[in-house]
């Protein structure tokens, strides 16, 4: 295992904030792992597992072990005649696992193209884009327990997904034996994915349900479109809306769209006619959370070097540069704000989706 003592992190959040950890571990197999937990000094301590960082923000250094995932590998590991099922190691870009299966013939990601973060991260938010989320083409995965030194698999059953949630998000059980981990349990902060095999769906049928692209489509005059033609579509929408972390610090979607009661949405209709509102399966209204935010008028505004986006307000933004850059103070006192103000003109509260460390 690669130990790093007092390592930066600004290099490893898409946010681009200046923090440093303590102890970083480059985790590129699960031998590294169990090696961490052997070790005198670093077995004790409490860790933290860092993907691509897309989905946290740092609000000073970090004093728990950072296990840094990088395991590699990309695999058809099957095929049935219902599906491929594709394994991939944690530490592979989402976007270029998207990537691999397009360019071998295996349609099924392409509406989730060009989502941040890294493979292994992606159960833990149940990442989802275009009417398609990872529990709609999810097998399995592997991960290691931090408190038994034990590997385990687990099924989408046992993930508990929900929408932007999974058992990855709550805390762990009291109970450290490997019973409660079959049972699919809470495991924040006890459990780091490994591996996931992702099911491809045969025969491939193209999600397009959503306004976006079904104007796409009708744009091109297409009538079946194909899955590289939907990834296409997919990576123009999303960068002529959201902004590149290389170029402009963020963290994608901050914040998460609030579910509410048909009566409920008939009530802020009444009030606000044009507000944007999707009718959900189990008979809840989802509403657009850029829209709530902009109809508070925070569209382009700024605290200190936090900013909200202004192609799209669901995004914050670093308006600072180098060390120069946006606190993660700043980022929250924005956020609260931003909750605030939604809360007051429509009484709904906002929740975020990153991680807060």
């Amino acid at each position: 295992m690669l130990v790093e003592k007092n390592a930066p992190l600004q290099a490893c959040n898409t946010f681009g904030i200046v923090a440093r950890a303590q102890t970083l571990v480059r985790v590129r197999e699960v031998q590294d792992l169990s090696a961490v937990l052997a070790d005198p000094e670093l077995g004790p301590e409490p860790k933290f597992v860092l993907g691509g960082g897309s989905n946290i923000v740092l609000t000073g250094d970090v004093r728990p072990v950072v296990l840094k995932m990088e395991i590699p590998g990309i695999r058809l590991l099957e095929e049935t005649p219902r599906a491929w099922i594709v394994e991939v190691g944690a530490g592979v870009a989402w976007h270029d696992a998207v990537v691999w299966t397009l360019a071998q013939g295996l349609p099924g990601l392409e509406n989730m193209a060009l989502i941040p973060g890294t493979v292994g991260a992606s159960p833990v938010q149940n990442i989802g884009a275009y009417g398609v989320e990872l529990q709609d083409r999810f097998e399995s995965l592997d991960a290691f327990d931090l408190l038994t030194g034990q590997t385990f698999t687990l099924d989408a059953a046992q993930c508990g997904f929900g929408y932007r949630d999974s058992v990855f998000k709550h805390a762990a059980p009291a109970d450290p034996q490997a019973e409660g981990l079959a049972r699919g349990l809470g495991l924040a902060g006890r459990a780091v994915i490994t591996r996931v095999r992702l099911r491809l769906p045969k025969p491939w049928k193209p999600v397009l349900g959503y306004l976006d692209l079904e104007r796409r489509r009708v744009q091109a005059g297409i009538e079946q479109p194909s899955a590289q033609q939907i990834f296409e579509w997919v990576c123009d929408i999303r960068r002529s809306k959201l902004p590149d972390p290389a170029q402009i610090g963020n963290a994608g979607s901050f914040f998460k769209n609030p579910s509410v009661t048909p009566e409920q949405c008939a009530d802020i209709i009444a009030r606000e006619p044009k507000i944007v509102h999707y009718p959900m399966p189990d008979g809840s209204v989802k509403l657009a959370a850029g829209w709530l935010i902009d109809a508070c008028g925070w569209k382009g505004k700024s605290v200190g070097k936090a900013g909200v986006y202004e192609k799209q307000a669901l995004v914050l933004v670093n308006r600072g540069q180098g060390q120069d850059s946006v606190t993660g103070g700043e980022v929250m006192t924005l956020a609260g704000a931003i909750q605030t103000s939604v809360y007051e003109r429509f009484g709904i509260r906002l929740e975020p989706e990153p991680v807060v460390i």
